[in-house]
Order: structure tokens, then C-alpha cells, then sequence
């Protein structure tokens, strides 16, 4: 996105349904992300339990930030001037009909299929589930979730409205002011866009004390005692034992004459000693 901007122009059809999916996934009136995410933080309200209150504010706040990462997304990709170079800027077209057809027919599904299918899946008393979500009779939190206070119904949808104008605040009316942000409140940045280290983190407790078993398996285990005492050592053993061999072909003949000297005294020898025994 860093490298994008000013994009709507040339993708109409693509910025028609980023706003569309992006409105659906914010859950704005009427679209499908609408009714499946005012249902579960309705829902979390009914519960009227720590742990529901705890889930609903969650919930607010979860809106909140998908609201405005969204509302980023839409305004530094398609808005305001275009930070790539013209060449890129020129090949810039829209995806083929292989893609935008299932995308189009996502986008009106986005639309529409909340609005018409809300009631049968999370209207009260429906069936429409039947056993695949089991809710116990003494949990009627779904139920609840039709007859809480306005102001439960409303609070996502307001804080999705405020998330996205700061969104259009610190990109395209005040672009200066994220950098400005980031400067001030260094670590925190660093931290967030090093997604809390935990790549990092992962990395020392698990990948590097894996690498170091897995060096000393091989070094220790399978170099040094599979391959050096199994096929390694007996291949070693039987070269060493050729390079001595090959050694006594010299190719002079009272080394040979020797050496059957020596066979011949061996023999004698042997034979003294079979005798006597």
C-alpha cells in the first residue's frame, strides 16, 4: 500500500468491490458482515456474565480496529496521489473477467445475502441449525441478543463510523500526521510493526533450540556414529586396507620372490607346529 495510491480511476470495478467487502467486513447496515458480527457482540451483551461483558468489549474494540485498518487500506491503495513511478502507473488494468466475475458475484452475495438470509440463520426462534450449534436451555444469550438497549446495537456502528473518518483523517486529509505519530511514540511503533516480536520470539524458544538438536543429531549421532561406525567406517577400513595391499605390488621380482619366502617359511612353520601339537 505504501507503493500504491490514486488507483480508483484506473479500477473502478476493483474499488467498487474493495468498498463493497470492506463495508461488509466493518459490519455497516446492510451488509452480510452486518448481521453476523451485530449478533455475536449482541449476543456477548445478553450473556449478562463477567465473561460476556469482557467478550463485548472486545468485540467494540475489535470493530474499532477493523474498521480503521480497513479505512487505510481503501484510502492509501485508491486515494490521494500516486506513489508509484508512471511506468508502473501506466500498466496498471484491471483483473480478468476469470476473476472479476466470482469476485462481482462475492460482492452482490456482500449485499444482499445478509439482509435476506438473517432471519432464517440468527432470527429469534430459529431452527435453521438445528443440533450443529448446540446451546444448552439455560443459555438463552441468543435469544437476549434481540431485546438488548438500543445503545448496545448502535455502539458498533458508531465506533466503525469514527474508526473509518480517522482513518480518512490521518491519510488523506492529514497524511503527515502517521509518521509524525510513529516518531513520537517510537518503541510502540517499532513494536506494533514488528507484530509484537513474536516472529522473533518463536525464533529463540523453538527454531533455533530445534536447529541446535538437529545439528547435534547429525554431527553427534549420524555423522560421528551411524555413518562413522556403519558405512563410513567399514568403507574407511577397507581403503585403508587396499592403499597397504596395493603397496606390496611393487613390481620387482625378489620382492615377489620375498614375499613367497616368507609364505613358504610361514607354511613350514605351521606345519612344525600341527605336528608337535
Amino acid at each position: 500500500m505504501r507503493k500504491m495510491g490514486g488507483l480508483y480511476k484506473l479500477l473502478p470495478v476493483t474499488y467498487a468491490l474493495m468498498w463493497i467487502g470492506s463495508l461488509s467486513l466493518v459490519g455497516i447496515p446492510f451488509f452480510a458482515g452486518f448481521y453476523s458480527k451485530d449478533v455475536i457482540i449482541e449476543s456477548a451483551f445478553a450473556a449478562v456474565t463477567g465473561v460476556g461483558n469482557y467478550a463485548f468489549a472486545l468485540g467494540v474494540v475489535a470493530a474499532a480496529f477493523t474498521a480503521f485498518y480497513s479505512g487505510r487500506l481503501l484510502f492509501m491503495t485508491f486515494h490521494g496521489a500516486p506513489r508509484a513511478g508512471t511506468e508502473v502507473m501506466a500498466h496498471v488494468h484491471e483483473a480478468p473477467k476469470i476473476m472479476t466475475i466470482p469476485n462481482i458475484l462475492l460482492g452482490v452475495g456482500a449485499v444482499f445475502a445478509g439482509f435476506f438470509a438473517v432471519d432464517a440463520m440468527v432470527g429469534e426462534g430459529t431452527t435453521f441449525w438445528g443440533s450443529s450449534i448446540l446451546v444448552l436451555p439455560e443459555h438463552g444469550a441468543l435469544e437476549a441478543a434481540h431485546h438488548v438497549p438500543v445503545w448496545v446495537k448502535l455502539l458498533p456502528l458508531v465506533v466503525a463510523l469514527g474508526s473509518i473518518g480517522l482513518a480518512w483523517y490521518f491519510y488523506i486529509s492529514r497524511p503527515d500526521l502517521p509518521g509524525r505519530f510513529a516518531g513520537l511514540h517510537g518503541e510502540a511503533y517499532r513494536f506494533l510493526l514488528n507484530k509484537w516480536y513474536f516472529d522473533e520470539i518463536y525464533d529463540f524458544l523453538f527454531v533455533r533450540p530445534a536447529k541446535l538438536i538437529g545439528y547435534a543429531l547429525w554431527r553427534g549421532g549420524d555423522g560421528a556414529v551411524i555413518d562413522g561406525v556403519g558405512p563410513d567406517g567399514i568403507a574407511a577400513t577397507v581403503m585403508n586396507l587396499a592403499r597397504r595391499a596395493s603397496s606390496l605390488q611393487t613390481g620387482y621380482v625378489y620382492h615377489y620372490a620375498f614375499a613367497m619366502l616368507i609364505g613358504v617359511a610361514a607354511l613350514v612353520t605351521w606345519f612344525f607346529y600341527i605336528g608337535a601339537a
